[in-house]
C-alpha cells in the first residue's frame, strides 16, 4: 500500500479479522519499503551502498538518467520517486519478477493509482502465471490502453460499487421491510457505514464527507490539477441538486454564473469529467427509441451512492423533499450493478426515465414516489403504452398497493423493494 496511514489501518483490520493474531501467510509493506527492501536491497545493495530511501525531489537538473546521481543523493540516499526507474535501468525487473512468484501466491497494490507511473510498476511486477496481481483503485481510468494492450487477454477489470439493497440487508444484519427499505433510502450503501448506528446521523453524516473530501481532495483537486475549487464545489452541489434532471453544460454555466461563479463551457466540461472520473457521479445519454440513436449534449446525472448525494446536499436523513431523484438514483444503481447500459429514453411524446439494455434483453421503466393522481399515472403508464414492442415494461413506485392497472394491460406495477430484490 502507498502510504502509512493505509498501512496502519490494514494492519489493524487484517488483526482485528483474525482475532488479533497475525495471519502467518501475509505480509504486508507500504509501496516504498517493498521497492526498497525486496526489490532493491537484494540484488543492487552492495553495488550502490545506499542507506535508504529520501522522500524529496532532486533538485540537481544536470544529472541524466545514465548518471547515479540521477538516482541518489550525494549522502548517498536513493529518491523515492526515482526507485523503480532504477530498478528498470540497472535490469533486474526479470529477477524481481522471479523473487515474487517464489515468495507470494496472490500479489495485492492497494490504491495503485497513487503510484507514478503505475503502468509501469504493473508491467515490471507481471509474472506471468507464477503470481497472480491485483491492483485496486479508485479511479474511472485506472488502466490505460497501453495495460489493456500490454495484458490483452490477461486481466480481468472488476467494478466494485456501493451495496445494492440485498447486500445493505446482509452488511447491516436486516430484514427486509419498510424500515430498513427508508435507511437504504436515506444513508446509502459505503460499506464502511457498518461501522456505525443508524440513529448517529452526526457520526454517519462525518464519515460520509470524509470519504467525500478525500475523494475531491485527491482524486479530484491533486490529480487533476484544479484550481478553481469553489466552482468544483457549486458544480457538485447543483448535480447533486439536479439528480435525473436533464441539463446541458451550458445550462449549469448559466446558474453557476448567476450564483457568482464564471467559467466556461470547456472548463466545466473538463470538471465534470473528473468528477465523473472520481467515481462520484455518472451521466446518460438520450436515446430515441423508435429511431434507435442516441443523442448528445444535453444529458442525466446520477450519483454512484446515493448517500454521499443526500450527504452533500445535507438531505440526511430527512430525504422526503428529494424523494422521487433519490428512488430514481436508486434504481439507475441496481441496474448498472445487473451490469446493463443504461439510456434515457426519448419518444414523441415524452420521455423513459430508464431504457436498460444488455445483449438482446431490454426492459424500459418508469419511476414514481407514489401514483397520487390521474396525471401521474397517465404521464408514467402513458409514456410506456407508446413504446411498440413487447420488451418488459416496469412503473416502480413506492405504493403499498401495487398489481395491474386495467387500463394499461402488460405494463408491471411493482414495489422499490421487490424491484430491488429482482435480478432482470
Amino acid at each position: 500500500t502507498y502510504t502509512t496511514a493505509n498501512y496502519d489501518n490494514l494492519r489493524t483490520k487484517i488483526t482485528a479479522k483474525f482475532n488479533g493474531i497475525w495471519p502467518a501467510n501475509v505480509t504486508l509493506m507500504t509501496y516504498f519499503s517493498f521497492l526498497y527492501s525486496f526489490c532493491y536491497k537484494p540484488f543492487l545493495a552492495d553495488k550502490h551502498n545506499a542507506k535508504g530511501v529520501v522522500f524529496k525531489a532532486n533538485d540537481n537538473r544536470y544529472f541524466r538518467q545514465a548518471d547515479l546521481g540521477y538516482y541518489m543523493t550525494q549522502n548517498r540516499y536513493l529518491y523515492s520517486n526515482r526507485l523503480a526507474l532504477l530498478l528498470e535501468k540497472e535490469g533486474v525487473l526479470d529477477d524481481i519478477r522471479l523473487r515474487i512468484s517464489r515468495y507470494f501466491d496472490e500479489f495485492i497494490i492497494d490504491e495503485v493509482q497513487d503510484i507514478d507511473g503505475y503502468e509501469t510498476a504493473l508491467r515490471s511486477l507481471y509474472a506471468e502465471d507464477r503470481c497472480q496481481i491485483i491492483a485496486t483503485g479508485s479511479n474511472a481510468y485506472m488502466f490505460s490502453s497501453e495495460i489493456a494492450t500490454k495484458f490483452s487477454g490477461r486481466y480481468i477489470e472488476i467494478n466494485i460499487r456501493s451495496l445494492g439493497y440485498e447486500e445493505f440487508l446482509r452488511f447491516h444484519n436486516l430484514s427486509d421491510g419498510h424500515e430498513a427499505l427508508l435507511k437504504y433510502i436515506s444513508f446509502g450503501g459505503m460499506p464502511g457505514l457498518a461501522n456505525y448506528q443508524f440513529d448517529d446521523v452526526p457520526e454517519i453524516k462525518a464519515y460520509l464527507q470524509g470519504v467525500y473530501n478525500t475523494i475531491v481532495l485527491k482524486d479530484i483537486v491533486a490529480r487533476e490539477q484544479i484550481r478553481n475549487i469553489k466552482f468544483l464545489e457549486n458544480l457538485i452541489l447543483f448535480l447533486a441538486d439536479n439528480v435525473g434532471q436533464l441539463v446541458s453544460v451550458n445550462s449549469i454555466v448559466k446558474y453557476l454564473k448567476s450564483q457568482g461563479s464564471k467559467v466556461t463551457n470547456d472548463v466545466a466540461t473538463k470538471y465534470i469529467k473528473s468528477i465523473s472520473n472520481a467515481l462520484i457521479i455518472n451521466q446518460l445519454s438520450r436515446y430515441d427509441i423508435h429511431g434507435k440513436r442516441i443523442f448528445e449534449l444535453i444529458e442525466k446525472y446520477y450519483f454512484c451512492d446515493h448517500g454521499l448525494r443526500n450527504c452533500i446536499i445535507n438531505e440526511m436523513p430527512n430525504v422526503f423533499g428529494s424523494i422521487e431523484k433519490i428512488i430514481e438514483n436508486i434504481v439507475r444503481n441496481h441496474l448498472l450493478i445487473q451490469e446493463f447500459d443504461i439510456y434515457v429514453g426519448v419518444i414523441p411524446s415524452g420521455e423513459i426515465d430508464f431504457v436498460a439494455k444488455k445483449g438482446d434483453k431490454t426492459i424500459y421503466i418508469q419511476v414514481a414516489y407514489k401514483l397520487s393522481t390521474e396525471e401521474t399515472i397517465k404521464r408514467e403508464f402513458g409514456n410506456l403504452r407508446a413504446i411498440k414492442d413487447d420488451f418488459p415494461k416496469y412503473v416502480v413506485t413506492m405504493e403499498d398497493i401495487v398489481g395491474p392497472v386495467k387500463e394499461y394491460p402488460g405494463i408491471i406495477h411493482i414495489h422499490l423493494r421487490d424491484f430491488l430484490k429482482t435480478v432482470y
